[in-house]
């Protein structure tokens, strides 16, 4: 089995207002996703263990970024002002993943250094169970 890195990403689009994905990876300093399942405890009070029941499906991701007026800016700055459900594709290491995500704000943040950056959590939106390809 071949390890890899978090080095050399092959894909991380967002797709913009209008449908277009906008490569987003040079703007992007930091990047988290998860992609959980529910539970629900059905133990048993003849039980000594928990038993459990997998529920929906979710997916969620927060991209860190360096403001970027003629890049990634132009797809997160639509974001308070629409409801658009945007396309989110990763790749990396010879997979990808792509969800239909909605993003639920653009905190643009400036330090006392004079970067402005911002933390932008995105939720999925379509029902659609998260799968690796």
């Amino acid at each position: 089995m071949a390890k890899s890195s978090g080095l050399g990403w092959t894909t991380f689009s967002i797709d913009n207002a209008g449908g277009t994905p906008v490569d987003v990876r040079n703007d992007c300093t930091n990047l988290s996703f998860a992609t959980p399942r529910a539970v629900q405890d059905v133990t048993g009070i003849d039980k000594s263990a928990n038993e459990r029941l997998l529920l929906l499906a979710d997916g969620s991701l927060t991209g860190d970024f360096v403001f970027n007026p003629t890049g990634a800016h132009t797809v997160l700055a639509t974001i308070p002002s629409t409801s658009v459900i945007r396309t989110v594709s990763l790749g990396v290491g010879g997979k990808s993943l792509a969800m239909e995500m909605i993003g639920t704000d653009y905190p643009l943040q400036r330090t006392n250094t004079g970067e402005l950056t911002a933390s932008v959590p995105f939720s999925l939106a379509d029902g659609t169970v998260p799968t690796w390809a």
